[in-house]
């Protein structure tokens, strides 16, 4: 595959899919944003589909290696940027059984920016919260939502701004195809 060049933090466009993480280099893991929702893309593996329909409360994304280094979530540079290289996890709970998941990612070889993997995060937690998760698998509609994102200045990262954010692109990407 290959990247488009669009992104917001570890969210690329690669060859007209939204990936989470690196889905250009091979054997690594990767998150696909589908119609049918989230697919867990890794090596050696058809991987696995996370139906938009079961995911029930707030994504996180936190970073390291292991998926419980929670306390990763808020690892940044002085620079703003995500601080390690070891990947990153999204944090999601489950319905039907009700289960808490993680889907994990590998970084790209580009630094993220602090305010792009945040914004990001805000996005996807305010679609699921709203119950439009399935919004995330038009990739006409993730390209407007994540214009409306991208850019600005590695600044105002409260929880309000990050809201206010993604209610806006929310808003601008408009009502989706489905």
């Amino acid at each position: 595959m290959e990247a488009d060049g669009t992104h917001l933090g570890p969210l690329e466009l690669v060859s007209g899919r939204w990936a989470v993480g690196d889905a250009t280099r091979p054997d690594t893991h990767w998150v696909e944003l589908r119609p049918d929702g989230f697919h867990q893309r890794e090596p050696d593996s058809e991987g696995r589909l996370v139906p938009w329909s079961r995911i029930m409360t707030g994504i996180r994304l936190t970073w390291g290696k292991h998926s419980w280094n929670t306390d990763r979530r808020g690892m940044y540079t002085l620079k703003g940027t995500v601080a390690g290289r070891d990947g990153g996890w999204m944090h999601m709970t489950l319905r039907h059984p009700y289960e808490d998941h993680q889907l994990r990612f590998d970084q790209h070889a580009r630094p993220y920016r602090a305010v792009d993997a945040l914004r990001l995060e805000s996005l996807l937690r305010q679609l699921v919260d709203e119950g439009k998760p399935h919004l995330l698998g038009d990739p006409e509609w993730v390209g407007r939502a994540v214009a409306c994102l991208t850019g600005g200045k590695n600044s105002r990262l409260t929880q309000r701004a990050l809201r206010r954010a993604a209610t806006e692109a929310v808003a601008t990407a408009g009502p989706g195809n489905r």
